[in-house]
């Protein structure tokens, strides 16, 4: 059966709307969940085992049934399979403060990549290509390029829409500046890094133990060299947020004391608000 690429759960917190009538809210919630699972979104034929398992965590701060403006924040994260495990390794996460449209109930989402003109189908397409892309770099180098280009076609083109987040300057860390660093050729090695830890690294540790954990070992110094490029950005640190438990689990059983110190020292350079978790690295399970 031939599926299309993404498995999107979408749930909705209406708590802080109080007693305010929230059927909009849940029209708005399947209508999304139905967007997002329903469209192919790239040329890629998926199986459906192959779909990408995320969750789009929506908090409603504000809304209003007077004109439909929703004013929410998302929490969005991925994971993908550990060929040969039962694991599934988280893929990406991200924060989205700014998460704010217009809906009505009788709305139809539809996504036309050359008459952008709607907010919510935007940050929609949005993540919907940025998943897919990262999902592709991790089984080949750099393979999420075209989807990526796609997301950042739809950034250029969504800033014409007069909503928060699509703009250069404004913040660190809003859409923008994400996608952009990322997809900075200085930022290489992040890239890069995306494909030897899981297809070099994470896949191999079944067959082939001791060349995967030499690959887990070099995509960290590819983080490292991708700091060192981009000293600015925060996708290195944001890396290790959401990868911090999986990264002490990996290398706190690694076998050469040197290369774990090694990986200690670069993470506690990336991120040193984590050290209480990098401290374990040191000491070999």
């Amino acid at each position: 059966m031939v599926a299309q690429e993404l498995n999107a759960k979408v749930v909705i917190n209406t708590t802080q709307l109080g007693n305010t009538n929230t059927e909009a809210c849940e029209a708005f919630r399947e209508k999304a969940q139905d967007f997002l699972n329903n469209k192919q979104w790239t040329n890629v034929k998926y199986n459906e085992v192959e779909r990408i398992e995320c969750t789009f965590n929506i908090t409603i701060n504000k809304y209003s049934s007077q004109d439909g403006n929703f004013e929410c924040t998302l929490l969005l994260n991925s994971s993908r399979p550990i060929w040969g495990a039962s694991y599934t390794s988280p893929l990406y996460n991200t924060r989205d403060a700014h998460f704010n449209f217009k809906f009505d109930p009788a709305d139809q989402l539809e996504y036309n990549p050359d008459n952008l003109d709607n907010q919510l189908v935007a940050m929609l397409a949005y993540y919907a290509h940025i998943l897919i892309g990262i999902d592709m770099d991790t089984f080949a180098p750099m393979g999420g390029t075209n989807v990526l280009q796609t997301a950042e076609d739809i950034v250029n083109k969504a800033q014409n829409l007069g909503y928060s987040g699509w703009t250069a300057f404004s913040e660190s860390n809003n859409r923008f500046a994400l996608l952009n660093d990322y997809m900075d050729g200085s930022m290489e090695p992040m890239r890069q890094l995306y494909y030897k830890y899981h297809r070099e690294g994470l896949d191999q540790l079944c067959d082939s133990t001791e060349k995967a954990q030499t690959a887990l070992v070099e995509s960290i110094q590819l983080l490292e060299q991708a700091r060192q490029a981009h000293s600015m950005s925060t996708v290195p640190q944001l890396f290790t947020e959401y990868k911090k438990e999986e990264l002490v689990n990996i290398f706190s059983n690694h076998p050469v004391e040197e290369e774990r110190l090694k990986v200690y020292d670069i993470l506690f350079a990336i991120n040193p608000s984590q050290d209480n978790s990098w401290e374990k690295i040191k000491k070999q399970k």
